[in-house]
């Protein structure tokens, strides 16, 4: 049994995304951001970055793991599943983890900050991670117009960046005719354990499509509370 330490952002969704994939048993512990559980002596002590999402595994006494990415291999490794055994196969998928956890989260968390949560609207700022953000998303289409999934076949490398990529439009980054790229958002946004995987512990993805303007307004607001005060609303 997996205990899972998460909140409502990109970087948790991995979490919850792989577990779901994955099909294994887990018990769901939200992390209250804004109350700053994420500092307290006890998920110091499984994370001592203070960042979620964290995963304590039962079945090994406990162990804990951080960081979402190292997270996602763990879990990969635990259930035999979405990360190949042989040595070529297993580096792919990790080349576009990595690819997701140094370029796809921290541009658009970026973007986020500038485009949704700072205070005042530093125009250069918003354009320069946006347009990084753009490139990103372009070297991936690149990538998707040969491979149906990115290392190949579906792994936590897909995962890991439809978690993020999926909110392009909150992070003020167009996908226009990036077909590679729409076709396989849709092509993961149709399978259950993805689905199944944002919605844990809950669904924001009415909030970050920005159609509830009252609601929208009360999210950017709690985010830029947390950006101020220094911690980052997108997790680790």
């Amino acid at each position: 049994m997996i205990d899972l330490y998460t909140a409502p952002t990109p970087n948790g969704y991995k979490a919850s995304i792989a577990l779901e994939e994955m099909g294994l048993p887990y018990e769901v512990h939200t992390v209250d951001l804004r109350k700053g559980e994420q500092r307290e002596p006890a998920f110091l002590k499984m994370c001592p970055n203070g960042r979620i999402p964290a995963i304590t595994d039962r079945d090994e006494d406990n162990f804990a793991v951080f960081e979402s990415g190292a997270i996602m291999i763990y879990l990969a490794e635990k259930s035999g599943k979405f990360l190949p055994a042989d040595v070529r196969g297993r580096s792919r998928v990790i080349q576009w983890l990595m690819f997701q956890m140094g370029g796809i989260g921290p541009m658009m968390g970026q973007a986020n900050v500038f485009y949704r949560y700072f205070p005042e609207k530093i125009q250069p700022a918003i354009d320069r991670y946006q347009a990084e953000g753009r490139r990103l998303f372009e070297v991936l289409d690149t990538q998707l117009a040969e491979h149906e999934f990115l290392a190949g076949d579906y792994s936590i490398a897909d995962m890991a960046n439809w978690a993020w990529v999926r909110t392009h439009s909150w992070s003020g980054i167009s996908i226009a005719g990036l077909d590679n790229l729409s076709r396989w958002m849709g092509a993961i946004s149709a399978r259950p354990g993805a689905r199944a995987g944002v919605k844990v512990p809950v669904d924001i993805a009415e909030l970050m499509d920005a159609k509830n303007k009252e609601d929208a307004d009360s999210f950017s607001r709690n985010a830029r509370s947390m950006v101020l005060g220094a911690d980052s609303p997108s997790g680790d």
